[in-house]
């Protein structure tokens, strides 16, 4: 396990922390292979070596899905944030401004300002 990035000491952390957090660090080094392999093969002159490197490249991608998948299915906040970005279109900034101002409005909903002279206020 990549131990020598947890911030707290293990024995301090429960066991689906500890796999979320070895499946955190796989995401982060399949997408970082993902981009080598992107990177070489765009940079490469021979058609055959670059067909190799674009393979290991979605390679990394399935791993990285994969995992991320696991993310998923483990629930929290992480599943709800998939659920609301992805497979969406549009700007993606304005999902969450959007649902921001939906949100105000719906706490507005049924406040009355009153009488503000006070007649007839019981």
């Amino acid at each position: 396990m990549s131990s020598e990035s947890l911030h707290e000491s293990p024995a301090d952390l429960s066991d689906a922390t500890i796999d979320r957090h070895r499946a955190y660090v796989s995401l982060i080094e399949e997408l970082e292979a993902a981009d080598w392999y992107q990177q070489r093969a765009e940079a490469c002159k021979n058609p055959q070596l670059k067909a190799i490197l674009e393979h290991n490249r979605d390679e990394e991608l399935e791993h990285a899905s994969m995992v991320l998948e696991w993310l998923r299915r483990e629930g929290g906040k992480l599943e709800e944030m998939l659920r609301k970005y992805l497979f969406t279109s549009g700007d993606i900034v304005r999902i969450e401004d959007e649902e921001t101002a939906e949100t105000k409005a719906n706490t507005l909903v049924g406040l009355k300002i009153g009488n503000l002279r006070g007649v007839g206020d019981t």
